[in-house]
């Protein structure tokens, strides 16, 4: 039974003092509350141990019954030291190949092992892409939804790697480019990007994955190549990590393309080129498609009335008090020399706008897209949450 009283201690003093001035155990047991067997435990530990006895003692079991064996853990740590790269369920799996009737604790349990003996590097965390919740467009035109993706790479015949890059639109299902390239570097993505701007016209928006170029781990997702889509006036539509279906078409297309293509890969960068440009015109003029009733795309497209410029349209903000470049690593001035603020390195030396919506607070915009709010008093900058855009600015 329990003591009667916030403190345990006092009572116990006062318990075993008055049991050593001479008061019956059984008296005392039934004043204080407690047992026979608990009275006399008490005084039986108190003679043993002293004051130490007036406190709790843990109630953690003297042995743990499934404890690991200290020759399973040496044997475990020496397996680890001999193949740092495996997990716990690898090494469970190949001990107990190894030793026929090995009594090996759960995957788990070896991992807290390794843990304990340093043997398991935390893993760092990766700062993800931040979501994209503006939406995503139905077309029921040409040119009004394009989906871009960089194909998974594949090695040619000489052991030099092919990067895909593949532009369709989404309504007609025009295959629109489909150009290998050493990387995915921007300035390569860019261009191919101008040459389909140049025969085909601007789309309203594009969709992609979360990955580079398209988008980055920075403010609202932005990259250098969806920024400069802003600027044109295109909005950036990106699918949901880990969900493929979300451009469904776009990747249905890569099947095809990969089996005509690809199995097995030219001898060349010029070469592979070559199949592709080929695999383009059949599926563009030639491929029947049954969502267009066993028509080709190349009968449902018509080019965009929104003609590429050749010269970068400047962008004006009416609505905002001023007009600012960010310096080439994405900082804004206001003000003085100490008043810098980081906004976003995809946007270095673009120009944004800046309006002063309270005493001290800004609201920065770039194109159509509020990215957030300067703070002179605390001296910061807070990203906006990500959302369609609500104001009007114009490109001329």
């Amino acid at each position: 039974m329990p003591w009667k009283v916030t403190n345990p201690v006092s009572e116990r003093l006062k318990f075993l003092a008055r049991l050593q001035a001479g008061e019956r155990m059984t008296d005392l047991c039934e004043e204080f509350g407690i047992s026979r067997k608990a009275g006399y435990r008490l005084r039986d530990r108190f003679a043993t141990l002293g004051v130490a006895a007036l406190v709790d003692g843990s109630r953690a079991p003297k042995r743990v019954a499934n404890r690991t064996s200290a020759e399973i853990r040496e044997l475990l740590v020496t397996t680890r030291l001999q193949h740092p790269s495996w997990g716990p369920r690898k090494l469970r799996a190949w001990l107990l190949y190894k030793h026929q009737g090995l009594t090996l604790p759960a995957a788990s349990t070896i991992g807290d092992l390794l843990r304990r003996e340093g043997l398991v590097e935390p893993r760092r965390m990766r700062r993800s892409t931040p979501a994209w919740t503006g939406g995503r467009s139905q077309p029921v035109a040409p040119n009004q939804l394009w989906c871009a993706d960089y194909k998974g790479e594949f090695r040619l015949g000489n052991a030099q790697y092919c990067y895909p890059l593949t532009i369709t639109d989404r309504f007609s299902r025009m295959l629109l480019a489909c150009d290998g390239f050493e990387s995915i570097a921007t300035s390569s993505t860019r261009q191919a990007f101008e040459a389909v701007f140049r025969e085909y016209g601007l789309p309203d928006a594009i969709r992609t994955d979360n990955g580079a170029p398209f988008a980055s781990r920075g403010l609202h997702g932005l990259s250098r190549l969806s920024a400069w889509w802003l600027r044109l006036g295109i909005r950036h539509e990106r699918i949901e990590p880990a969900h493929p279906e979300q451009n469904g078409q776009h990747e249905r297309m890569h099947l095809d393309l990969k089996k005509q293509t690809t199995r097995p890969a030219a001898p060349t960068l010029l070469q592979q080129q070559e199949r592709f440009d080929a695999f383009v015109h059949e599926y563009n003029h030639e491929r029947p498609h049954e969502a267009l009733g066993q028509t080709p795309p190349a009968r449902h497209h018509l080019s965009s009335l929104r003609l590429f410029p050749e010269r970068l349209p400047e962008l004006t903000y009416p609505l905002h008090d001023r007009t600012s470049s960010l310096s080439p690593s994405g900082h804004v001035r206001l003000g003085g020399r100490d008043s810098s603020y980081f906004i976003a390195s995809a946007l270095g030396g673009e120009p944004v706008g800046l309006r002063e919506v309270n005493d001290g607070l800004w609201l920065v915009s770039y194109a159509d897209l509020d990215l957030g709010h300067i703070d002179e008093r605390r001296h910061c900058f807070e990203p906006a949450e990500p959302h369609e855009p609500t104001h009007e600015n114009a490109a001329e």
